[in-house]
């Protein structure tokens, strides 16, 4: 069984017992988070209902396990014969949670 849902901009494919990084929530670490944006569902016979755009009634039970940013991406700007040239550097925050319970 598992579930499409939609969070933080992007769609993620989940099932139970799955540990993903989404972009940062407002949560705690070791408390719980419901995502009620279900786009997809799929049950145990391999059937999967697709939501209009979201799937009634369907939830996924999830617990925050780490908050934290990830590595270091450069951002380098160059403009060739001018000299002009930047670095940067970005973080990315993120939480990290697993997938409890999909209900649908």
């Amino acid at each position: 069984m598992y579930a499409i849902i939609a969070t933080g901009g992007k769609q993620v494919r989940v099932s139970e017992g799955d540990v993903i990084r989404v972009e940062r929530l407002d949560v705690e670490e070791g408390a719980s988070c419901t995502f009620d944006q279900v786009i997809a569902v799929s049950d145990a016979e391999g059937a999967l209902k697709v939501g209009t755009p979201t799937v009634e009634g369907a939830t996924v039970e999830a617990t925050v396990t780490a908050n934290g940013r990830a590595k270091k991406v450069i951002v380098y700007k160059y403009k060739r014969k001018s000299g002009y040239h930047k670095k940067a550097g970005h973080r990315q925050y993120f939480t990290e949670v697993r997938i409890d319970k999909i209900n649908a």
